[in-house]
């Protein structure tokens, strides 16, 4: 067995480490957590709630302390991370309105005395989580999971253990039974055997589009249900009446949240010709413009990256689109000696063979497209294996959405840009995955929709 290790990207240094755990060991505790649920799934749904509601009081109560804990880990500006914590507050609030009204009987017009849907939790859900979001993610997951009668059992990405060992304790410290939600310190090679335990009744990957083709396919072979939530190029598309002030504030938010660590960030700036010059020289003085530094300072607004690999990958992708011709506007190198600091970067002239044109960037990159034509940029938001989310400028509705309509992704946001929000449905098209978390979709993803008939 090997250790995990937390780094922070600042300075570089571990500050935790965490032993994994042996494949005896998860085998226990994946039969634990399947005896746990049998008595979970019993309890009236008002009790599951009652513990999602002391949850939301916990982290409200403690959200610095949560908050600096992520900032430490993984180098999100500690604003940023205090929202986060705020963020899984709201998402708290949200199912503890509205998981009764979701998960009652739908009753059904039949020839039948009576018929209905009734909604069943599965059993054991294993979830496995990235590291951008390290709270939120593993929040979106587990809470509308046990409201509906799961138990969850989570394995983090390796250098958010610090996060994912706080979530735990917290849930566990207001009452909820420790095996309806587990930490599984873990690394990948333990997966597949934990897929093919037959306890485990469902998966749902945060991740890669490589980690989700191989969950995938292992999930496949055991027939297991599973929820992908992968990358994604998104689009960013501006019209020729937008409301340019409002714009590329937005886009400056939507790209540059999270240092650019982000699925659902503005990737992919698709402008119209009429507006492009202006656009890219607001753009260029507001990025230029941003403070990077301490993540624990206020007034830091870009923060390191998270590991080494993630910079010197975006690095590459960089330097390799030059080559083939792209033009540098601004940052396009690593910032200082130590951290893993990297400067938020503007290039044009981008063209089909090169890694930002339709790779995923993960880290403060903005590809920027110039069009003539509301095809042109309907043709270019969809060339892409991935479908996650895009926003449409303009300040004509009817034609921003007559785009909306055509662009192929799991949403579209008009006049602001892409986030992730507890009242939507979230998730993707083409190889950003399938299924959705969030809203009522994602509360009914894993429970077994029962039909009940009385003749």
């Amino acid at each position: 067995m090997s250790v995990l290790k937390s780094i922070n990207p600042v300075n570089e240094q571990a500050f935790a480490e965490f032993q994994e755990f042996s494949l005896s060991k998860v085998k226990k505790v994946i039969l634990e957590s399947s005896k746990a649920q049998e008595e979970w799934a019993e309890l009236n749904i008002k009790n599951r709630i009652n513990i999602i509601s002391e949850v939301k009081k916990m982290i409200l109560e403690n959200k610095k302390q949560y908050a600096e804990i992520i900032t430490m880990e993984m180098g999100k500006p500690i604003l940023e991370s205090i929202a986060e914590i705020e963020k899984c507050a709201l998402l708290c609030e949200y199912y503890e309105k509205n998981s009764e009204e979701f998960l009652k009987d739908k009753y059904l017009k039949s020839n039948a005395v009576t018929s209905f849907v009734s909604y069943k939790p599965l059993g054991v859900i294993f979830g496995i989580m990235p590291w951008n979001f390290p709270f939120w993610q593993v929040f979106r997951f587990v809470v509308p999971a046990i409201i509906s009668g799961n138990s969850t059992l989570v394995k983090h990405a390796p250098n958010v253990q610090s996060s994912a060992i706080a979530i735990e304790k917290i849930f566990h410290s207001v009452g909820l039974p420790k095996d309806i939600f587990r930490i599984l310190i873990i690394d990948i090679d333990i997966v597949p055997d934990i897929i093919s335990n037959k306890m485990i009744k469902a998966v749902s990957l945060t991740g890669s589009e490589v980690a989700g083709s191989k969950v995938a396919e292992c999930s496949g072979k055991n027939l297991k249900k599973t929820v992908l939530e992968l990358g994604s190029t998104d689009a960013f598309i501006v019209l020729d009446d937008a409301d340019l002030p409002k714009c590329v504030d937005s886009a400056i938010k939507g790209r540059m949240l999270n240092n650019g660590q982000s699925c659902i960030a503005a990737k992919r700036f698709i402008l119209h010709d009429d507006i492009y010059n202006d656009f890219l020289e607001m753009l260029k003085n507001s990025v230029s413009s941003l403070k990077l530094g301490d993540p624990m300072l206020n007034s830091t607004q870009v923060g390191p990256l998270a590991r080494f690999d993630i910079l010197d990958k975006i690095q590459s992708q960089v330097d390799q689109s030059i080559e083939l011709g792209a033009n540098l506007v601004c940052g396009g190198k690593k910032v200082g000696t130590l951290g893993y600091f990297y400067a938020p970067t503007i290039l044009t002239n981008i063209t089909k063979d090169m890694p930002v044109y339709n790779q995923e960037t993960f880290g403060p990159v903005f590809s920027v497209f110039k069009c003539s034509n509301i095809k042109q940029m309907l043709d270019l938001a969809n060339d892409t294996d991935f479908g996650l989310g895009a926003s449409v400028w303009s300040n004509d509705n009817d034609k921003a959405l007559s785009i909306a309509h055509k662009i192929e992704t799991g949403a579209v946001f008009i006049n602001d840009f892409m986030k992730s929000d507890p009242r939507f449905p979230f998730g993707g098209v083409k190889k950003s995955g399938y299924g959705r978390e969030l809203s009522e979709f994602g509360i009914k993803e894993f429970v077994n929709v029962k039909t009940i008939a009385v003749f």
